[in-house]
């Protein structure tokens, strides 16, 4: 899916390298998995909660998406050579932040919330309405997800050559734009639905 985390996604395996972006990566899967049990578990419970509360969560939401995307669209940006990136070696403290990045920002987004709720749905029509058949569904998904985003994150790091900084540069506001635009539409959204 093209969203926000696509586009983070690339630029941190661009800028960063793939262990980097593996890292990130992880934290949206794990963040998808929180998600995903508290879908699982309380499902009755929490759509009504969140159907009260909906709105509260799009605003906040958007507000973090405009926040990031600000960030990321006025970052200063130097290319790394394809040497200087495999030579990077991060501490603990700075895989933790790429791994709480990708969590964060999946969870800061609302949707996610509704997309698996609507996933539980789909799969309870297609035969999953056991425990086990349900697990074996959802496990499939995430495991074509994050294939795929391997797949992003490999491609991203093939076109590493031809990025320079002006182009890193156009990355990074194209990726706070979008960050942006996506944050005004949630914090629209909330709004419109609160009044």
């Amino acid at each position: 899916m093209i969203g926000p985390a696509f586009f983070l996604l690339l630029e941190t395996s661009i800028k960063k390298g793939v262990r980097a972006a593996l890292l990130f990566d992880a934290g949206i899967l794990v963040s998808d998995l929180v998600c995903i049990t508290i879908a699982f578990i309380f499902y009755a419970e929490v759509a009504k909660i969140t159907g009260k509360h909906e709105e509260v969560l799009k605003m906040i939401g958007g507000t973090l998406f405009i926040v990031y995307g600000l960030v990321s669209f006025f970052k200063t940006a130097k290319i790394k050579s394809h040497e200087e990136i495999e030579a990077t070696t991060f501490s603990s403290k700075e895989y933790a932040v790429l791994f709480l990045k990708g969590m964060m920002l999946n969870l800061a987004n609302p949707m996610v919330i509704f997309y698996w709720f609507s996933v539980m749905a789909v799969g309870t029509k297609s035969g999953a309405n056991d425990s086990w058949g349900s697990i074996y569904f959802i496990g499939v998904l995430l495991l074509v997800f994050f294939s795929i985003d391997l797949l992003k994150i490999i491609g991203a790091k093939k076109l590493r050559p031809f990025i320079t900084d002006a182009v890193l540069s156009s990355l990074n506001k194209i990726t706070g734009s979008i960050l942006f635009l996506f944050g005004v539409v949630l914090l629209l959204q909330g709004i419109l639905e609160k009044f």
